[in-house]
This record gives structure tokens, sequence and C-alpha cells, in this order.
């Protein structure tokens, strides 16, 4: 079972991620791929983490998110990737000139070929000002190319919006509750 869970910044789509996790009652492994750049990411980060059961078992992947899936996918558990907006950040800084199609080719493979759930987490930036950056204006046009590749194969597409979820795709059951 694969899920989606989009929103804007401080929507409430991480903290939905997690409840959806927790509610399979299997064991959750939490990728997280954000990077500690400066003080105000690490106050964020932290944040989460002091969110997260302390029994979630948690991999630092801020660029071979890939890699890790296809290691763990065929486990019977729960991955919960927050997020895939910060891993293409990533991807981006790093590997600018990288074909960002073959990239999603090879994350929509691994995820096609999954037995654990995955949750991932991820903005949605399109429905802003277009910024006026080249830089800023292909993160923007990735981002929406991978929403949309994962969208597509995901069982569930859920959008946060204060706090609220709204299915998109799917039917998502979150104790006894339908998200």
């Amino acid at each position: 079972m694969i899920t989606l869970v989009l929103g804007g910044a401080r929507s409430g789509k991480s903290r939905h991620a997690e409840k959806l996790a927790a509610a399979t009652q299997k064991p959750v492994l939490y990728i997280a791929t954000a990077t500690a750049s400066d003080a105000e990411m690490a106050a964020r980060i932290a944040h989460h983490q002091q969110q997260r059961p302390a029994d979630w078992t948690l991999c630092e992947c801020p660029l071979d998110l890939i890699a890790r899936l296809a290691e763990e996918a065929q486990k019977p558990h729960t991955i919960l990737v927050d997020c895939l907006t910060l891993w293409l950040n990533n991807q981006l800084f790093h590997f600018p000139a990288q074909d960002f199609s073959e990239l999603f080719d090879d994350l929509v493979k691994k995820l096609e070929a999954a037995e654990a759930d995955i949750i991932f987490v991820a903005n949605e930036v399109g429905l802003g000002i277009i910024p006026l950056g080249e830089i800023s204006r292909t993160f923007v046009d990735e981002a929406g190319r991978l929403n949309q590749r994962i969208a597509q194969v995901a069982d569930n597409v859920l959008f946060i919006a204060a706090g609220l979820p709204l299915v998109l795709k799917g039917s998502v059951e979150l104790k006894g509750k339908t998200a």
C-alpha cells in the first residue's frame, strides 16, 4: 500500500502521516530526508524527532532514498518517508544536471515492487506565486512532476489543509474512521 500525503508548510501533513503509520500496527521505519543546514532547520528536525514514537527506527537519508527503499521495501513493516520535497531539494543541490525524469522513474520502479506499506510526505509547492529565479522555478516544476508520478502509483493520496485531510484518491482508514 502506497500513500502520498500532500500539503503546504505547517499544514499538519507530517502529523497525519505519522498517525497513518501508527495505525498500520506494524513496525515503522522513519526515513528522514532533511539536513540541518542552519539553526532553524535543526530546530525543525528536533521538533519532528520529539513527535515520533521512541520505538520507530530512524534512517537519515538525504540523498540515497531509492537505494534505501530497495533494501527496505520487501520487509513486513511500514516505511514513512518525510519528506519527498526535501529529498528533491537535496538532489537538485547536489546533482543539478541529472535527468530528474529518470530519477523519478527509478523511484517508481522500486515502489511498484514494494511489499511494505510506504507513506510519503510531500509539500504541494505549486499553489503560490511563481518564483523569479531559474533554480526556484526548476524546483517547483520538478516537485510538481514528482508529486504527480507518486500520485499515479499511490493507492491513496491525501491533501492536508489546516490539519484536515481531504482524500484525493483511494480511501484511508485511521482507527475506524475514514481519513
